[in-house]
């Protein structure tokens, strides 16, 4: 019986971060592209997916990794931002902590991103 008293009190106590979500995750803003990034909010790593279709008929996921510029970054709080424009593919990473961004796309099967900038 104590112990469900104690129960509301420890979780108070959990820091928040522990309870967020690992992963960001953003559509492309081109209109007619079916592509889903992700970003570690952590690392910045960011990784990409979409709808694929097989000769057969059947659908297929498609993933690209992290390529130049899209793996690891310094520790910090990213998050992905779409753009309004409906025919950019790209999107950008942005660093909540230093405000420092990225513009991320797929090329040639693997997702680049460019220097931060800020």
């Amino acid at each position: 019986m104590r112990t469900r008293r104690l129960l509301p009190l420890v979780l108070c106590l959990v820091p928040l971060p522990a309870l967020a979500g690992q992963f960001n995750f953003v559509a492309a803003p081109q209109k007619d592209l079916n592509r889903i990034y992700r970003v570690d909010r952590v690392t910045g790593e960011v990784g990409a997916c979409q709808y694929g279709v097989k000769e057969d008929n059947t659908g297929v996921t498609l993933c690209f990794p992290a390529g130049d510029g899209a793996g690891k970054q310094d520790p910090g709080d990213y998050i992905l931002i779409a753009s309004n424009h409906e025919k950019e593919s790209a999107v950008f990473r942005v660093d909540q902590r230093t405000g420092s961004m990225s513009v991320c796309y797929v090329w040639k099967e693997q997702v680049i991103c460019t220097p931060p900038g800020r």
